[in-house]
């Protein structure tokens, strides 16, 4: 029956699994990726963790929007936006504090978690990847995936530069680029929800 609603259900189904399974990934890596930051000293993996956070809270709101209003995932997709661009400025935040009482980075913890962190965030992408076109709320997950990857690549080269250099200075760097990346994935969102928002009002 062409108006059964079967097809609608079937895509929330699909959503809701690939939404779980992404959160579960994201919020154990954001427990290994902090943890492993504060003792290696490593701004990059710390604020790598508070995207992976962020990322989380995200999979969480669009989660909650699977199968609801148009109006509620462009709300949904705002919030995730919002909480994007907090925890980015917090990431700023402690760059700028182990930049003023300094650290001493451990290069190989920077590289091997950053490894780990890049393969959960591949599967994530690969889980989501089919859902990238789909309403606000996805588009949301796909753009915070793409995001991630971006990132942990980042963490990869800063540690092997510190092993290389010596210098605390690329761990520093790619804290705050991935801060800035972070805060710029939330201001996109922002951008779609309110789009989404502004057609439904048109119609």
């Amino acid at each position: 029956m062409a108006n059964c609603g079967c097809e609608i259900e079937a895509r929330n189904r699909g959503e809701n699994r690939t939404l779980i399974a992404v959160l579960a990934m994201n919020a154990l890596m954001f427990l290994l990726e902090f943890g492993f930051g504060v003792v290696a000293q490593s701004t990059g993996l710390i604020a790598d963790s508070l995207d992976m956070f962020a990322d989380a809270s995200v999979y969480a709101i669009s989660l909650y929007a699977v199968g609801r209003s148009a109006a509620l995932k462009a709300r949904a997709a705002s919030l995730s936006g919002f909480s994007q661009i907090l925890l980015g400025a917090g990431a700023s935040v402690e760059v700028v504090r182990r930049y003023v009482s300094g650290s001493d980075p451990v290069s190989d913890t920077m590289v091997a978690i950053g490894l780990v962190a890049l393969v959960a965030n591949v599967a994530c992408m690969m889980l989501i990847y089919r859902h990238r076109l789909g309403e606000v709320h996805m588009k949301a997950s796909w753009i915070f995936s793409k995001n991630d990857v971006i990132a942990n690549v980042g963490v990869i080269a800063a540690g092997i530069l510190v092993g290389i250099t010596g210098s605390r200075y690329p761990d520093l760097v790619i804290g705050l680029a991935i801060a800035v990346v972070v805060v710029r994935g939330g201001v996109r969102i922002l951008a779609e929800a309110k789009a989404a928002g502004d057609a439904r009002t048109e119609r």
